[in-house]
């Protein structure tokens, strides 16, 4: 997906349909010149719904749709009718996305399942007839409810992505170089940083026809919580990883306090990601030696940890082993 057509947040207004208004209709016939009221009620408005889609991946499709109004219920009519309901309007949304309320950013909920259907705004109730207020006092009332106004506010949508591998790290890793190699997804790929602008999302074969999806997320640096480099504004597809491969370059200076920087800007984000599970990839292993390797690994902390390298293939299989190992091991 390119930079342009990935949209994971927008505001949108929605206004839902009125509820059409109750009839105060009397009956009246030929030989029936006093038959009471027999007003109906008027048809609810419509609502406006969210559906999710699993072949979505993004929410450019509402970019220019910013404004979703949804059908008025008609009046009720004689002879105890209903009026009709308004018509709802049905939005599809990628998977992963969360609606917010526009003012204060309160969460409403979250689309996580191919064909969730939840309401964002709500259609009036239609006001009632005549015939619900009849009584042995006032057998010929003539007034009805009118109908309720819909929900109408500015709404947030939040998409966040959902892979079960996300792979974490500075910009110039090599993360996108991996995603295109292990799967059919084309990123961008560069020898320049911050190449990576959106997240990139790939489907990993693994033995006997399983699968996985893999979630390139852009290149973070020191400070980025601070709003250096892209800032955190891609962090947020990271905590619907189910488990994060950080993947820190052979030619760093640094590679132990890289991690930790990287640890240290997810805790600075939301300290709950670092309760994912977490796995250490060094990309680039073709720059290193055997020797180099093992004075490497006794400065890596004690979680699994392997050597590739997206060019030779070294170690690709054996971090698809690891991936699965530790997805399965929920």
């Amino acid at each position: 997906m390119s930079g342009s057509n990935f949209i994971d947040y927008l505001k949108i207004h929605c206004r839902a349909g009125n509820g059409g208004a109750g009839s105060a209709h009397l009956r009246r016939e030929k030989f029936v010149p006093r038959g009471g009221p027999d007003g109906g009620d008027g048809g609810r408005g419509g609502n406006i719904i969210l559906r999710g889609n699993d072949q979505m991946w993004t929410l450019l499709h509402l970019r220019y749709r910013r404004h979703i109004f949804a059908g008025n219920g008609l009046g009720g009519g004689a002879q105890q009718s209903t009026g009709a309901d308004g018509s709802d309007v049905v939005v599809e949304v990628p998977l992963g996305t969360i609606a917010r309320k526009g003012d204060n950013g309160e969460f409403i909920f979250e689309i996580t399942r191919h064909g969730d259907e939840k309401i964002l705004a709500k259609g009036g109730r239609g006001g009632l007839g005549n015939t619900h207020f009849k009584s042995a006092t006032n057998q010929t009332p003539r007034y009805a409810q009118p109908g309720e106004s819909g929900e109408e506010g500015t709404f947030i949508l939040e998409l966040k992505v959902l892979a079960d591998v996300g792979l974490v790290g500075f910009p110039n890793a090599g993360k996108s170089t991996l995603l295109s190699v292990v799967s059919a997804a084309k990123p961008k790929i560069a020898d320049y940083p911050f190449t990576t602008l959106v997240p990139n999302l790939g489907i990993v074969s693994y033995r006997d026809d399983k699968s996985f999806v893999m979630a390139d997320i852009p290149g973070i640096i020191e400070g980025a919580h601070e709003g250096r480099g892209l800032g955190i504004r891609f962090l947020r597809h990271v905590e619907r990883n189910s488990i994060l491969v950080i993947i820190i370059a052979a030619d760093s200076p640094d590679i132990k306090n890289e991690y930790e920087v990287v640890l240290n800007e997810l805790k600075m984000y939301n300290p709950e990601l670092l309760d994912k599970k977490r796995i250490l990839a060094v990309s680039k292993s073709d720059l290193l030696d055997a020797e180099l390797k093992d004075e490497i690994v006794k400065d890596l902390p004690e979680i699994p940890g392997v050597f590739f390298s997206s060019v030779t293939g070294e170690g690709i299989n054996t971090l698809k082993d690891i991936i699965w190992k530790t997805l399965t091991s929920y």
